[in-house]
């Protein structure tokens, strides 16, 4: 997992120059774990680690510039980043 996520978050960070690596890799723990959860949820058979990582990088691509922008919005996340290095 540690190569997805590291991978993932370097793409991001070149997307978003907003955020320090640790607050990416924060990022994408969250989508990776969000669509997860949400395919199991839908009652969708779990089809690995690639099918996760081509629709997280999906989201980064569409969504990654602006990504530092949804914390303010939403409360839900702004735990996971309140404590991080900026």
């Amino acid at each position: 997992m540690e190569q997805y996520f590291d991978k993932l978050a370097k793409e991001l960070l070149e997307k978003n120059q907003h955020l320090s690596y640790e607050k990416a890799r924060t990022w994408v723990e969250l989508l990776w774990e969000d669509f997860e959860t949400t395919y199991a949820k839908a009652g969708r058979k779990y089809r690995g680690k690639e099918v996760t990582e081509q629709i997280v990088r999906q989201w980064i691509q569409n969504y990654g510039e602006n990504l530092h922008e949804f914390v303010a919005k939403n409360q839900k996340y702004a735990k996971f980043f309140k404590d991080r290095e900026e």
